[in-house]
């Protein structure tokens, strides 16, 4: 055996022999209960799976694969052929093999339904590679969005100096340009690299018609037969993401005022004394809670920091229109813009089309105040985009769910950030195999009367509660340096356990801290009363106390609800930027009554 090999059977021996010593009393005793004379057969064990885990077609064929599973550390003798002892038993319980989330289920939601009927994972200044007004512009950004399964990447298009070709930035900054061409390769190569199902790419533009020709002949030319154009009319309902796979599709409004309509934005932007706090806490700000006294923003302030986005400005005028480069229009798949008037119109309901609307998460929060079923109701056919508020120079983000809870379907995020926010962003779409487009539950798709239309304001009953046993964790002695949390000794941990969802739903709680141990054993039990399960997800966190400075970071993940696999179960944990740690996890138990 070489000297490698044995430090890592003597590290796996050590880590080993330490979680299992320090074994929560429960799972010994569910040891025991399905063992005899210290060995678990595969008899046991399907057993085990069907009852504890709850895994109710559970076969002897996979028992015997996660026997099979553990044969790479058969020289270490913890199990014999045909069963398991207690530390195999541990291993197979803190092992990859036994995720909170089912990965055999892969894409399992209804594709065929409109495109209206799905929340989609959606990026904002997709291309940016740090803040809103100094960072690179980049095609990275993109292809890491895209990589993560992003299914809408946002891009603004400028002149470049010259005015000869077209640049991609965020306009009026400080931000270095990108090439367009550049961009829209990278979606090219890109773009079905962890999804089958259609990119949108959102165009802000800023563009004389000579360039918009110029980039309708690009965007042709790159994309070719997978280019979806339905033509320059509006769709009368929009195709469904099972008939789009491996299509592109673009999204702007219909040309010609942007130059106007961005001036007014950036002047917006210039007055705008508010800034987002730079003394966050080193995994970010605790996401606001949708509590009424939250959104319930004040109006004189709300006014002031609302920033014009690409669509203020009206779709219906042939005016609007006179200078577009008509190959240019002919691109235009999904139409966005407001049309003439205030709120009532722009949720307005066109039998014979359907648009997507952008808003601000400004004016969403003093949209759902008074006109909340009506946007519900406009999301059942046609598409609302929302995005961060003029100020968050960080690229920060918000709450998300004040979106999905209205049936928003494209919640535009930051994606190159990190924090609350987007952790719950992330979490979202994990559901339905990852693939960038979840169904949104059916109650906010009942289109019949008024009266039947989602009230996002109902005090609702509780439909399920959520029973969460955190046990322990490990890892963090591998994944980290050994003076990381502490110069002086083993780090003192706890975890932060909750949900994410309607404000009914959302909360959050803690753990004891556990002082001085690498593999904290807390065995702490919480409940959480679900009134939307469908639109929840977990929230868990681990956090090392520091007496005298702000506490250290430890690991995060967010999960879907509505896809938790019951019983006991190994949740990895992810740093702050959404990278999974080798080796952090913790051992859980998720029970529905």
């Amino acid at each position: 055996m070489s000297k490698q090999t044995y430090r890592v059977c003597f590290c796996f021996r050590r880590r080993f022999r330490l979680t299992v010593s320090e074994a929560p009393q429960e799972i010994k005793e569910l040891f025991d209960r399905y063992s005899e004379n210290g060995m678990m057969s595969i008899d046991h064990l399907q057993r085990f799976l069907i009852e504890v885990q709850q895994e109710e077609k559970a076969t002897v064929e996979d028992a015997q694969a996660i026997l099979d599973s553990l044969h790479e550390f058969k020289h270490l003798n913890i199990f014999h052929r045909k069963a398991l002892n207690l530390e195999a038993f541990f291993k197979y319980l803190f092992g990859d093999i036994n995720p909170p989330l089912s990965t055999a289920l892969g894409v399992h939601h209804d594709m065929t339904a409109p495109l209206s009927h799905y929340f989609v994972y959606t990026g904002h200044n997709s291309y940016l590679t740090g803040n809103q007004l100094s960072s690179d512009c980049s095609d990275v950004p993109i292809i890491h969005a895209l990589q993560r399964g992003v299914r809408v990447i946002e891009l603004d298009i400028w002149p470049n100096s010259t005015k000869d070709n077209v640049d991609v930035l965020h306009g009026r900054t400080l931000t270095t340009p990108v090439e367009l061409i550049k961009c829209l390769k990278s979606i090219k190569e890109h773009a079905f690299s962890a999804s089958e199902y259609p990119v949108v790419i959102t165009l802000e533009d800023h563009l004389t018609p000579d360039l918009q020709a110029k980039v309708a002949e690009m965007v042709t030319q790159t994309f070719g037969d997978i280019l979806f154009t339905p033509g320059p009319e509006c769709l009368n309902e929009f195709p469904s993401p099972e008939s789009l796979k491996k299509r592109i599709i673009i999204s702007t409004k219909p040309p010609k005022e942007y130059l106007e309509a961005k001036d007014v934005k950036e002047k917006e932007n210039d007055s705008q004394k508010g800034k987002e706090s730079a003394d966050e806490e080193a995994w970010g700000k605790e996401v606001s809670n949708l509590k009424p006294s939250t959104v319930a923003v004040d109006e004189s302030n709300l006014e002031e920091e609302e920033n014009i986005d690409e669509e203020d400005l009206d779709e219906g005028d042939p005016k609007s229109q006179q200078n577009a480069a008509p190959e240019y229009k002919r691109l235009i798949a999904i139409h966005a813009g407001k049309v003439k008037g205030g709120l009532t119109e722009w949720l307005r309901v066109d039998p014979d089309k359907v648009r997507r609307l952008s808003l601000s998460e400004q004016e969403l929060e003093k949209a759902v105040l008074t006109h909340g079923k009506e946007i519900v109701r406009f999301t059942q056919r046609n598409l609302l985009r929302v995005y961060p508020k003029g100020i968050r120079f960080d690229s920060s983000n918000y709450n998300p769910v004040i979106g999905w809870m209205h049936g928003a379907q494209m919640v535009a995020f930051n994606m190159q950030g990190y924090g609350r926010s987007l952790w719950i962003m992330h979490g979202m779409f994990k559901a339905n195999g990852g693939c960038g487009y979840v169904k949104k539950p059916d109650f906010l798709l009942n289109n019949g009367s008024h009266d039947g239309v989602f009230d996002p304001k109902a005090k609702l009953p509780v439909k399920t509660t959520l029973k969460v046993t955190v046990y322990m964790g490990e890892g963090w002695y591998f994944d980290f340096r050994h003076t990381h949390f502490d110069a002086y000794s083993p780090p003192d941990f706890y975890a932060r356990v909750g949900i994410a969802g309607v404000p009914a739903d959302t909360i959050m709680k803690k753990t004891k801290t556990l002082e001085d141990n690498w593999t904290p054993n807390w065995d702490e039990h919480f409940e959480f009363p679900l009134t939307v399960p469908e639109l929840a997800l977990l929230r868990v966190e681990v956090h090392e106390y520091d007496m005298s400075e702000k506490d250290d970071f430890g690991g995060q993940t967010c999960l879907p609800v509505s896809e938790l696999r019951r019983g006991i179960r190994a949740v990895p944990l992810f740093s702050r930027k959404g990278d999974k740690y080798p080796s952090v996890k913790l051992l859980m138990r998720f029970e529905f009554v």
